[in-house]
């Protein structure tokens, strides 16, 4: 299926009556069983120590995460079975958690094996839900679903320096790892729409007022793994992306501090914390290993941009839609600057929008394609009907950021 951006008007409400289904992902929605179905990041490795815990919140549900002593990483249910606390404050022994209430202890699979104020224990007919875990391209990624999880999906493009020494690319934590204070959906969609460039994102070292004032060709396309969207202006830029379902996004961005090493690949998800929030985590990868000059200089100009960033981009952007604070005045070196300005825009619609009351235009066929994929998909889960087997395909694993001419 593909669809031009210059060819008609569209229909407002292009996925009918399953506009709502989009946005809550929590336990029992239909999108929500829908993401469930898919491995989720939640954490960088770097964020959970050996004998450490955190807890964490994904699609309106809570868990514990930690780490094992001999660092395998275990997810299991956010609260302990006794009386009901916060098993992420707890203490990690070996592969288990115990409380630091009254001591239950917990292994991996959710069972109790150790009830220490107990005469009798019954630690045997006591068990909390656990959950499969993969550690990945610096992630840890997390299955929550019903049932044996799939195999989780691999990115060989993606698999370098340092987890592959010999590798000749640097793989990192990508630069836009973000928590955003709105629906996940809207973040996607953000992703499929080029004509916001020139409006949110104008400025020194951006896009000039020029892309304003250039109405983008777009072209959309459904893939083995998504939407492809490719689209091009008149002052010679051009850009195809890659949206992998169910929340991927699969894009080349200029990294801070100038070119010199080229454009970044970027491999990101979008991961629901409740219907209202949601984190962006993902990974880079630069040209160049890790003895590599130009990469030394990279690491260097993003330590210095992040020791000057003391505010916080959602919270700025909460006191500009409040009316406390005009965007202008904002230091965009002490800030995260494109995620306050896309927080702006997202946030702006409302923490969950209401897609009913929108009218779309010609640009926005990359939304409309999306919104048809995912009325086709939930339709079929709730019907029963066979659902698309998505998967990325080798030829996306070289997305060109200077798309051909149609």
């Amino acid at each position: 299926m593909t669809i031009e951006g210059t060819v008609e008007q569209h229909d407002a409400e292009p996925t009918g009556p399953d506009y709502r289904d989009f946005a809550p992902t929590g336990p029992g929605t239909l999108a929500g069983r829908y993401m469930r179905r898919f491995w989720q990041p939640v954490a960088y490795t770097h964020e959970v120590a050996n004998g450490q815990a955190m807890p964490v919140h994904l699609m309106s549900e809570s868990f514990t995460l930690y780490r094992g002593q001999t660092g395998t990483p275990h997810l299991v249910g956010f609260r302990c079975a006794h009386r009901s606390a916060q098993l992420s404050i707890g203490w990690v022994e070996g592969d288990c958690i115990r409380c630091y209430y009254h001591g239950w202890m917990y292994d991996s699979s959710g069972q109790c094996v150790d009830q220490p104020p107990e005469p009798t224990p019954f630690d045997t007919k006591v068990r909390i839900p656990s959950y499969p875990t993969q550690e990945y391209l610096g992630m840890i990624f997390v299955y929550i679903g019903e049932g044996a999880p799939p195999p989780l999906p691999r990115y060989p493009d993606f698999e370098g320096y340092p987890e592959s020494p010999d590798a000749q690319h640097w793989v990192e934590p990508t630069e836009e790892s973000i928590v955003r204070r709105c629906n996940w959906f809207q973040h996607q969609e953000n992703s499929l729409d080029p004509t916001h460039l020139g409006f949110v994102h104008a400025g020194p070292g951006m896009y000039d007022g020029r892309v304003r004032e250039d109405n983008p060709r777009v072209s959309v396309e459904e893939t083995g793994w998504g939407v492809a969207i490719s689209y091009w202006w008149r002052t010679g830029a051009s850009r195809v992306m890659q949206i992998g379902t169910p929340n991927l996004h699969n894009f080349y961005a200029l990294p801070y501090g100038g070119d010199e090493i080229g454009w970044l690949e970027n491999l990101c998800w979008k991961v629901p914390i409740d219907d209202e929030t949601h984190r962006q985590i993902g990974v880079h990868r630069l040209p160049g290993g890790p003895n590599d000059d130009s990469v030394r200089r990279y690491h260097e100009r993003r330590a210095q941009r992040d020791a000057k960033r003391d505010l916080s981009h959602a919270d700025l952007a909460d006191a500009v839609l409040a009316g406390k604070l005009r965007r202008e005045d904002v230091d965009p070196e002490r800030t995260h600057i494109v995620a306050f300005q896309d927080d702006i825009a997202q946030v702006g619609q409302g923490r969950m929008v209401d897609r009913r009351n929108e009218r779309l235009g010609r640009p926005d066929v990359g939304v409309i394609l999306l919104r048809k994929i995912w009325s086709r998909e939930l339709r079929a889960l709730a019907e029963g009907g066979p659902l698309t087997p998505w998967y990325r395909p080798p030829t996306l694993t070289a997305i060109n950021n200077l798309a051909p001419e149609p």
